[in-house]
């Protein structure tokens, strides 16, 4: 089924610009072509969507494909001018914890819903959101956070058996309510953060997120940018937002990495 715009009403209400395309190659391309044409068109929050994207990209290069109708993919402008440079790696991290917050709305609390660092969202343990954040060239302050949603597969056309769906778990997607839910979380963490000048344990983000944080506590392995490997056990966020990892030379700080959850520590 293609979106129509009367099938988001709510989420039109919420987003200053809304875009809904039957389908593309990927969204977050879409919306930073859109930017780097005319940025002030598209404000903070706008919104590009659709339920078939046939080239959609994945952390370290890897494809997110969503078939006709299996899937949402949705990407959002954030503005970050009024943050420290610094503080705006926590970005995906807000996106994560936004998304989180719409899915656990709509499955109640017979589902755990937690985030694995940096911002994959977990049903249960298994992956129903990924997330990319993506700046644009020649825009300063602003960033593209893409967000795919596994909505009707079912159990048997997973991609991977680490993942999962509404329809696998048994339940209806209700997707505006689902991005209206999504854009309003996103917008309140991220003005909470603006609002203490980029200090997440004062804006209470910090606190939030890892509460959020299924990689804390685990044994992990981390696969680093240039084919690097840091296995140990993740202890905290650090104040950018970055995975603290201790091994047996003492704690490394990850900012970007493939993080495979091992066994819970000391299990």
């Amino acid at each position: 089924m293609t979106l129509a715009a009367e099938d988001l009403a709510r989420t039109a209400r919420r987003a200053p610009r809304l875009q809904i395309v039957a389908r593309t190659g990927s969204t977050n391309t879409d919306l930073v072509a859109a930017l780097t044409a005319d940025a002030a068109a598209w404000p903070h929050l706008s919104l590009w969507v659709t339920d078939e994207q046939l080239a959609g990209r994945g952390r370290l290069g890897r494809d997110w494909i969503a078939p006709a109708g299996t899937a949402i993919a949705a990407s959002t402008v954030v503005d970050v001018r009024a943050l420290p440079a610094a503080s705006r790696g926590w970005i995906p991290l807000l996106a994560g914890a936004a998304m989180a917050r719409a899915v656990a709305a709509q499955l109640g609390a017979a589902h755990s819903v937690r985030v694995k660092w940096p911002n994959d969202v977990l049903v249960d343990g298994r992956k129903i959101c990924g997330i990319l954040a993506e700046t644009v060239a020649g825009v300063d302050g602003v960033v593209v956070v893409g967000a795919g949603v596994n909505t009707t597969m079912d159990a048997a056309t997973l991609p991977v058996s680490t993942a999962t769906s509404f329809a696998a778990l048994g339940a209806l997607c209700r997707v505006d309510d689902l991005l209206d839910d999504y854009l309003r979380a996103l917008d309140e963490l991220c003005s909470a953060l603006v609002g203490e000048r980029g200090d997440a344990v004062r804006a209470g983000v910090h606190g939030e997120i890892e509460a959020l944080c299924a990689t804390l506590g685990q044994s992990v392995r981390v696969l680093l940018p240039g084919d690097g490997e840091l296995v140990g056990e993740a202890v905290r966020l650090g104040p950018t937002g970055e995975l603290v990892v201790r091994s047996a030379t003492g704690e490394a700080s990850v900012v970007a990495g493939d993080v495979v959850h091992v066994r819970p520590f000391g299990g």
